[in-house]
C-alpha cells in the first residue's frame, strides 16, 4: 500500500507547483484592479503632502500638537531623528505666507525723513497717490490711517506728549522720548556721543561746570545749584543762570577739565535725559543730575551718576562730592565704567538706538499689519507643536530688536525653561552668522568678538521700557504657560 501511494503523491506536488506561481499572478493581479478603483483625486493629494500621513493631529494645550510615528522616523533612543523630523515638519506647515508683501509693497508713510537710508523691513516715506498710507505724521486726515506724534520735548511743558495723552487725543503712534512710547526718540546714541572717549587730566580749580540758559525750569534745578554752593561746593557756570564765566566755549571739551558735571534738566520726568547728561559721560566728569526720576536706568556703571531727587538730598550729595574729589581712588572707582566698559544694561538701553527711529517706526507698523493678520483662520491653523516619541516639539518664532525678520526657534516638552530657550537662541543665531545691529555702531572697544550674549528675551509687542525694566518671566513655569497658550509664539532677543 506504501508503496503504491508514492506515484499519486509526485503528482499532486506537481499539479500544485504548477498552480502556485498562478495564484500569486491572481493576486497580484487583484491589487492593480483594486488600485485602480482608488479616486485619483485624492491619490494626488497623498502624495503631494506625503510627510502629513505619518504625522497623527492631537489636542495639546490649545494649539494644535501632531504625534509623529516613531516606526517611520526611526532614529535612536535619544529621539535626535525624530525631533528633527518634527522641526522640519513644522517649519513647512507654520510657513503660512502673509497677503502683505513688504518687498513688493513697502511700508508707507506720509511725511519727510531725513537721514535714513536703509532697513530690516522696505519701507518709503512721502506721499502717493496709488497707495494709501500705513501711518502719518501728524493728524491723519485719511480716518482708519494711523497718525503719528514724533516729539523730543517734555510733556511738562507739551501734554500731549505722554503717551497716554497721545493716545487719548487720537494718536494710533506715539514717538517720544518715553520708553513706553511705541517708538521711543531719545537723545542717546553710540554714534552722536563719544561715550568711551578717553579721560583728561581735570584742571580746573572749581569742582564742577554748569551750562543752564533757561532760568525758568519748572523744577527745582536752580534752587539746587544755590544749595550746592551754600555747601562750599564751587561750580563755574557758562550758561545764562547764574553765569560767572565766558559760555563761549565748546561745551564738551570744557566739561573734560572738571570733576562733575551738573547735569540739571528743564523737568523732573521719566525718561526725559538729554544731551546734558550725555555729553557729561563723554566729558568723563561725575554727572550730579536734577531730571528724571529713573535716571539711574540710564548710569552707565553702579554709583557713577550723583542724583538730587529733592531739595532736601543737595546737602548729602554735595558731602559725597567732596569726598570724591578729595580721594583719588574714590573718583577713579567712580569712572572705572571708561575702562572696564559699561554694564550690560546701559548697552541695552543705547543699543537700541542703533537702528535709526524712523526704520524703528516701519518695524512697528510692519509687525502690527501682520499681526492683524494672524487673527485669520489660516495662521490659526498652523500646527505649532509636534510629538514624536512622547516628547513635544513647539516652534517658536524669534527676532532681535530692531529687525523684522523671525528666525524659528525649537524647545522640547522636556525642557521648557529659560536657560533652554537663551541656549536655543544662541544656538540658532549662531548657526546663521548672525551680526548684532549695534556691531557697527558701538565703539571699537566696546564690539567685542563675534560671540553673541542674551541679554533679554520677551513676546514681540512690548514697550521698551517693558522689555528693559519691567518685564521678565518670574520663573520656568511661567514661560512653560506662555509657550503653551500662545501657539507659535513671537518673541524678541536683545544681544549685548
Amino acid at each position: 500500500m506504501k508503496s503504491s501511494s508514492w506515484p499519486h503523491a509526485n503528482q499532486r506536488r506537481k499539479k500544485w507547483s504548477f498552480l502556485l506561481p498562478l495564484a500569486v499572478a491572481m493576486v497580484f493581479c487583484a491589487e492593480i484592479l483594486f488600485m485602480n478603483r482608488l479616486d485619483m483625486a485624492k491619490n494626488a493629494d497623498v502624495v503631494e503632502n506625503w510627510t502629513t500621513s505619518f504625522f497623527r493631529p492631537s489636542s495639546v494645550d490649545g494649539g494644535i500638537a501632531v504625534d509623529v510615528a516613531s516606526d517611520f522616523v526611526g532614529g535612536d533612543s535619544s529621539g535626535e531623528v525624530d525631533t528633527r523630523a518634527c522641526e522640519k515638519w513644522l517649519e513647512r506647515e507654520d510657513a503660512v505666507s502673509y497677503a502683505r508683501d513688504f518687498d513688493k509693497e513697502p511700508v508707507l508713510v506720509t511725511g519727510k525723513q531725513k537721514d535714513f537710508s536703509s532697513c530690516s523691513v522696505p519701507c518709503e516715506f512721502g506721499y502717493s497717490a496709488n497707495r494709501k498710507a500705513d501711518a502719518t505724521f501728524g493728524y491723519g486726515q485719511e480716518g482708519s490711517t494711523p497718525s503719528i506724534l514724533r516729539s523730543m520735548e517734555s510733556s511738562h511743558y507739551y501734554s500731549e506728549n505722554d503717551p497716554d495723552v497721545a493716545r487719548r487725543k487720537g494718536f494710533g503712534v506715539v514717538m517720544t522720548t518715553s520708553l513706553s512710547s511705541d517708538v521711543p526718540v531719545g537723545y542717546f546714541s553710540w554714534a552722536e556721543y563719544d561715550i568711551m572717549a578717553p579721560i583728561q587730566p581735570k584742571t580746573e580749580k572749581a569742582l564742577a561746570a554748569a551750562f543752564i540758559s533757561n532760568c525758568g525750569a519748572r523744577n527745582f534745578r536752580l534752587q539746587s545749584l544755590e544749595k550746592l554752593e551754600q555747601s562750599g561746593i564751587s561750580i563755574d557756570s557758562y550758561g545764562g543762570c547764574h553765569n560767572n564765566r565766558n559760555g563761549n566755549v565748546d561745551k564738551v571739551e570744557t566739561l573734560k577739565r572738571y570733576k562733575f558735571s551738573l547735569a540739571f534738566e528743564n523737568s523732573n520726568e521719566e525718561d526725559y535725559v538729554t544731551e546734558k547728561f550725555f555729553q557729561s559721560l563723554v566729558a568723563g566728569t561725575i554727572p550730579v543730575v536734577v531730571g528724571a526720576p529713573n535716571i539711574l536706568e540710564f548710569s552707565p556703571y553702579p554709583g557713577s551718576v550723583l542724583h538730587i531727587k529733592e531739595l532736601t538730598d543737595v546737602e548729602s550729595i554735595a558731602a559725597t562730592m567732596k569726598h570724591l574729589a578729595s580721594n583719588p581712588d574714590a573718583f577713579n572707582q567712580t569712572l572705572r565704567w571708561k575702562y572696564e566698559g559699561p554694564s550690560d544694561s546701559f548697552k541695552a538701553l543705547i543699543d537700541m538706538a542703533a537702528v535709526h527711529s524712523s526704520c524703528r517706526l516701519c518695524i512697528f507698523l510692519a509687525t502690527n499689519i501682520h499681526k492683524k493678520e494672524e487673527a485669520n483662520e489660516k495662521f490659526q491653523k498652523r500646527p505649532c507643536s509636534c510629538t514624536s516619541n512622547h516628547e513635544t516639539t513647539y516652534h517658536l518664532f524669534v527676532r532681535e530688536r530692531g529687525r523684522f525678520k523671525t528666525e524659528s526657534v525649537f524647545l522640547r516638552s522636556g525642557s521648557l525653561t529659560m536657560k533652554a530657550l537663551e541656549l536655543a537662541v544662541l544656538e540658532k543665531f549662531k548657526s546663521l552668522n548672525h551680526v548684532p545691529v549695534w556691531k557697527n555702531e558701538r565703539p571699537l572697544s566696546l564690539r567685542g568678538g563675534d560671540e553673541l550674549k542674551v541679554y533679554k528675551i520677551y513676546p514681540v509687542g512690548l514697550t521698551q521700557r517693558q522689555a528693559l525694566y519691567n518685564f521678565r518671566f518670574k520663573d520656568d513655569l511661567e514661560l512653560e504657560k506662555y509657550i503653551k497658550e500662545n501657539p507659535c509664539a513671537k518673541l524678541e532677543v536683545i544681544f549685548v
